[in-house]
């Protein structure tokens, strides 16, 4: 399906669900240069336990939500929380107009929450691997550094894009990737950006938030998670960390936690946080 942004913008998403289903909506909002695929089974196993349906869905500038013939404006990453979330929000509430709405959001997809606008929308909200960007806080910090700026900014720069063989995921503009390293390189993230509006967007968020975090996640410290996490200064947060042990021995990483692997192992606790609310302590 499509879902038409405020200004114009055609973003790619998919629905899962099942009629028949009493559960919550869920928007699953993606992480950098995660496609709305890798998110399939994560939403079809929430419908099968029950959610009325699902949405996934493609930030502007990711290959299946290519700039529109005759956009002329920049793509900023901010937009993505300003302008691709809301319009995800209001497609998913057309399923079932004023039915209870949960969210999901991995890495940036925790971060739009609080700059989105209408985060009243949900009831609760999974952070998965969701952090602030700072390059200090990551457990890599000046390999992380040379990667961005040195190498990073230059390359994306020639080819427009960041590339396939970079290692993050789809190829995303590279006015996002600026965007995006020009924060990580500031202590405070994007929370002393004056376009983004951070501080005021995060203090009108007062849902329960559960921040999952994995101990095996570089970019994902728990200096990084709370780094983020503090700036929801209204909100009821609980967090979780899962570590391999948790995963049958196998790594998770900071994207892993959505594999199907991890079906009958990380996603049963979630899942039921989710669709019960935070009274649920599996």
């Amino acid at each position: 399906m499509k879902i038409r942004t405020s200004d114009g913008y055609a973003l790619a998403g998919t629905l899962h669900s099942d009629d028949a289903n009493h559960g919550p909506l869920v928007l699953i909002s993606s992480a950098t240069g995660a496609p709305r695929g890798f998110y399939a089974a994560f939403a079809r196993e929430l419908v099968a336990c029950g959610c009325r349906a699902v949405l996934t869905y493609d930030y502007r500038g990711m290959p299946d939500s290519p700039r529109p013939k005759g956009f002329k404006g920049r793509i900023n990453m901010r937009d993505w929380a300003h302008k691709d979330m809301p319009a995800a929000m209001e497609r998913l509430d057309q399923v079932s107009p004023g039915h209870p709405m949960v969210g999901v959001g991995q890495s940036f997809g925790g971060q739009a929450l609080g700059i989105c606008g209408t985060p009243q929308r949900f009831e609760r909200y999974c952070m998965v691997a969701s952090l602030s960007g700072y390059w200090r806080n990551t457990d890599t910090p000046w390999q992380n550094l040379f990667f961005m700026h040195v190498f990073g900014l230059p390359m994306t720069s020639v080819i427009g894009r960041t590339a396939r063989w970079m290692g993050l995921g789809e190829p995303i503009p590279a006015s996002v990737f600026r965007d995006w390293a020009k924060w990580c390189f500031h202590h405070e993230y994007f929370f002393d950006d004056p376009e983004v509006g951070a501080r005021d967007g995060y203090a009108t968020v007062r849902m329960p938030i559960l921040s999952v975090g994995m101990t095996d996640d570089p970019w994902g410290t728990p200096k990084a998670i709370h780094g983020l996490i503090k700036h929801y200064v209204n909100a009821d947060i609980s967090e979780r960390w899962l570590s391999p042990t948790n995963a049958g021995g196998q790594p998770i990483g900071h994207l892993g936690f959505f594999r199907s692997r991890f079906r009958d192992t990380l996603w049963p606790g979630v899942i039921d946080w989710l669709i019960e609310g935070p009274q649920i302590k599996r």
